[in-house]
């Protein structure tokens, strides 16, 4: 029984030892893990800046009433083109009871000096060609004439503007709403009927109309601050609208804010640019824009996908794997220089003809458009 259990035992030994000599000889045989190298080369390197923001017209501006009242007639409707000097709205004043009144009781009450002034100027007037009298008492009668009736056309002026808000109703009249720029007619908030307020040292007014000239359009949009120092005024930029993506619209730089705002935990300043629009482009102001700003640009620098790199996780320093010989590796620090975010600049570590580890194994399609974006 001993002998027979010794034998069982040996077996399975052997079994065993057989195990483990096939799964080392299965772990040495497994083909070493190809990767994808590739090689720097020469490209054109370019940074940008990118301002969102918005397409509007650099001159605007909004009618409002010099009379409060109740908007009774609108000539022009949004959209129409219009030039300085046409009337916009007409706008029907609703007096005020008391106002009205008061100014009628002072045009009774000039009007009985004025016939007072009157008889007195007509019996001086007599007495001195009579000789009766002297010639300053009758100048005095006569100044005394000619300023009541000046008072008693003044009161009944006033009742007028009160009444109508116009003296003449002319088209200078202050009922009347006049274009004060050639433009295009953007927005007309109210509608006939409506109750609006004048402009007033302690009221901003109703706005009746909104104009602006579209043949001069600027591009206001923010930066972020770590972008803002590079930025020069009088700089050739590219705007490129939202509703318009298949074109893009030269523009100049030509304010850079001082100060900048905090949005969101990031600093931001704002920028504004004169955008040159051809008369074949129909644009509409308060599109949605981006503005292109080259920042840096170098030509033909040693490079590598911006992909390839590696960055040491306790240094933070970019490096990349070389090949060495088939399938092995070695690890090598780079100094980067300029960045489009798609390619980088080697200064330091790497050399042409050099074969880098692709670590990251892109898509088919992602490679296929970096070999493309590379041979451009």
């Amino acid at each position: 029984m001993n002998k027979t259990v010794k034998i069982i035992l040996v077996l399975v030994v052997i079994i065993l030892l057989a195990f483990v000599l096939k799964y080392f000889k299965d772990a040495n045989s497994k083909d070493i893990e190809d990767y994808k190298v590739e090689a720097p080369f020469y490209t054109s390197i370019n940074t940008k800046a990118v301002a969102t923001g918005k397409l509007n017209p650099e001159e605007e501006i909004e009618l409002k009433p010099q009379i409060s009242g109740i908007v009774d007639e609108i000539l022009v409707e949004e959209g129409d083109v219009v030039k300085k000097g046409d009337l916009i709205a007409k706008i029907r004043v609703v007096p005020n009871e008391q106002s009205l009144v008061s100014a009628n009781s002072r045009i009774s009450s000039t009007r009985l000096s004025f016939n007072n002034a009157k008889v007195l100027y007509e019996r001086n007037k007599s007495l001195y060609e009579k000789g009766v009298i002297s010639k300053q008492d009758f100048e005095n009668s006569e100044l005394a004439f000619n300023q009541s009736k000046e008072t008693l056309s003044q009161a009944q002026n006033d009742y007028q503007i009160i009444k109508r808000g116009s003296i003449s109703g002319g088209s200078s009249a202050n009922t009347n709403i006049i274009a004060q720029i050639a433009g295009t007619i953007l927005e007309i908030p109210v509608r006939e009927g409506d109750q609006v307020i004048q402009s007033n040292n302690f009221n901003a007014g109703t706005t009746v109309a909104i104009i602006a000239d579209m043949s001069f359009m600027i591009f206001e949009g923010k930066v972020d601050e770590a972008e803002v120092g590079k930025l020069k005024e009088g700089k050739e930029i590219k705007v490129i609208l939202g509703a318009i993506n298949d074109k893009e619209f030269p523009a100049k730089l030509t304010f850079v804010a001082p100060r900048g705002v905090e949005e969101n935990g990031a600093v931001q300043f704002t920028v504004k640019a004169n955008v040159s629009i051809d008369s074949t482009t129909n644009v509409r102001a308060g599109y949605s824009a981006n503005a292109e700003i080259d920042i840096e640009s170098k030509d033909s620098v040693l490079a590598i996908r911006e992909a390839l790199l590696q960055y040491n996780r306790i240094t933070e320093k970019p490096f990349v794997e070389l090949l060495e010989s088939k399938g092995k590796y070695k690890k090598q620090d780079v100094t980067l220089g300029l960045s489009d975010g798609i390619n980088v600049e080697i200064i330091e570590g790497v050399k042409e003809g050099d074969k880098i580890k692709v670590w990251n194994k892109a898509s088919s399609d992602n490679e296929d458009e970096n070999e493309k974006h590379r041979n451009n």
